[in-house]
């Protein structure tokens, strides 16, 4: 008890604990310090002891003074009070190993000792505090495991949604069949007719930019004729102004302005043609731009279409990945569930078995009832004859009461010698019980003394 592996709680912190954790009612409202300090009473330790056992047992107090029907005790009122305290022992005796507590006696029943029974509450307090944290541990698992298992109907409730969803998303039902063949082979007409298009387009483009730098450059070329056709007729004024023209030169500078003239006007014309001519021509790439357009628009739109469906194929494969994760946790938890049912399967088959004991020993115990009721019955019909038998013996004492009175006086010397030899017994017996005494005094001296050197 030197060395132990659990702490000795103080009087004041025990008797809190086992009024809270332990007693109940009156007992707990009764029970204080001074049961145990400084002399601990038997009768407070021997229901603390019977409490912890009901507390972990379910063995109840009243149990423990029930004396079995045995054939051979004889007058059974005689064990009653040896009973309870033996039970309280042999069960303690059980118990305290697990509170690693090895020297428990039946004198910590019959008269405790301040020290020793404030060590075996405090390890029954240390053990019930673990038990207490273990239970709590348990509960928690428990908890855990049924969130677990909602987790996983949830979880497989879920699989079962997506699995139908990717059926229905990846099964294109018969009625549509038939429109999608369609609508795919549409779809690559428009693309190749699209690139057609564009083709033509990229070519049109290509010749109205042609013109275009044409037009400019013709343009630059008017502006510029426009100039010198300015120039000229101002040189022409000055010309006029300056020198008397003979009517020859003017006739044949009019010509050739003249000349000049229809070659500007030809050349605005063709001009003009070719500006209407190119104005057709932006009017048709408009139109096809506009064609263009519409083919784009609807290019876009099966473009999200086939994005929608990308997105679809990524998030089947993102719920198949999920699938995958859930039955691989789905296995493990199926592992973990079979391995608690075979523990239930284990608990459950030993519960069987005890619930079998049981059943026999109720049996046995009742055979055991009828086999004493006819025994009982037969002693009642023993005890008529025994009163017979008596009746005729009383008889025989009144005609033996005449003898026993004459050796009466023979007795009375006799006793006389017996009291002296009893008193000279009583003596040496007393001398005996003082010796042994002394004896057991020196000895628990001795032991203290070697229990302090170890």
């Amino acid at each position: 008890m030197t060395e132990n592996t659990f702490p000795v709680y103080t009087a004041d912190a025990i008797v809190n604990f086992y009024r809270t954790e332990v007693l109940t009612g009156q007992e707990a409202k009764h029970f204080t310090k001074s049961d145990l300090t400084p002399a601990p009473k038997p009768e407070a330790v021997q229901t603390l002891y019977m409490r912890v056992l009901h507390l972990l047992y379910r063995f109840r107090p009243e149990c423990h003074s029930m004396v079995p029907l045995l054939e051979n005790i004889q007058y059974p009122e005689y064990h009653e009070a040896a009973t309870a305290i033996m039970s309280v022992y042999v069960r303690m005796r059980q118990f305290l190993p697990m509170c690693l507590v090895y020297d428990f006696s039946l004198n910590d029943l019959l008269a405790p000792k301040k020290q020793k029974t404030l060590t075996v509450l405090s390890a029954i307090m240390n053990f019930l505090h673990f038990r207490k944290q273990r239970m709590d541990m348990i509960l928690e698992k428990q908890a855990k495991f049924r969130a677990d298992m909602d987790r996983l109907q949830a979880y497989t409730r879920g699989n079962l949604e997506a699995e139908k969803k990717i059926e229905m998303l990846t099964t294109i039902p018969p009625e549509q069949q038939a429109e999608a063949d369609e609508l795919a082979a549409a779809l690559s007409e428009l693309q190749a007719a699209t690139m057609h298009e564009y083709q033509e387009v990229n070519i049109k483009n290509d010749c109205i930019a042609e013109w275009k730098t044409k037009i400019a450059e013709k343009s630059q070329k008017l502006a510029q004729m426009k100039v010198d056709v300015s120039n000229l007729k101002e040189d022409i004024g000055k010309l006029k102004s300056q020198i008397v023209e003979s009517p020859e030169e003017l006739k044949s500078q009019m010509e050739k302005m003249r000349e000049n003239v229809k070659n500007i006007k030809n050349s605005i014309k063709e001009t003009d043609e070719r500006v209407v001519e190119l104005q057709n021509m932006v009017q048709s790439v408009t139109h096809t731009e506009a064609e263009i357009q519409q083919m784009y628009n609807l290019l876009q739109d099966l473009e999200s279409s086939m994005n929608n469906t990308k997105q679809r194929q990524e998030m089947n494969q993102e719920l198949t990945a999920q699938y995958e994760k859930k039955q691989k946790e789905l296995k493990n938890l199926c592992i973990e569930e079979g391995q608690v049912k075979r523990a239930q399967g284990m608990k459950l088959d030993k519960e069987s078995k005890q619930n079998i004991r049981r059943q026999m020993k109720r049996e046995m115990k009742e055979q055991h009832v009828q086999e004493v009721l006819g025994q009982c019955n037969q002693i009642h019909q023993k005890r008529e004859e025994m009163a017979d038998k008596i009746q005729e013996i009383s008889r025989e004492t009144q005609q033996l009461k005449a003898k026993i009175q004459s050796l009466r006086d023979v007795c009375s010397k006799e006793t006389e010698k017996a009291q002296a030899l009893y008193d000279t017994l009583a003596t040496s017996m007393d001398d005996l019980h003082r010796r042994i005494d002394m004896h057991i005094v020196d000895l628990k001296q001795n032991v203290v003394k070697m229990s302090a050197n170890l």
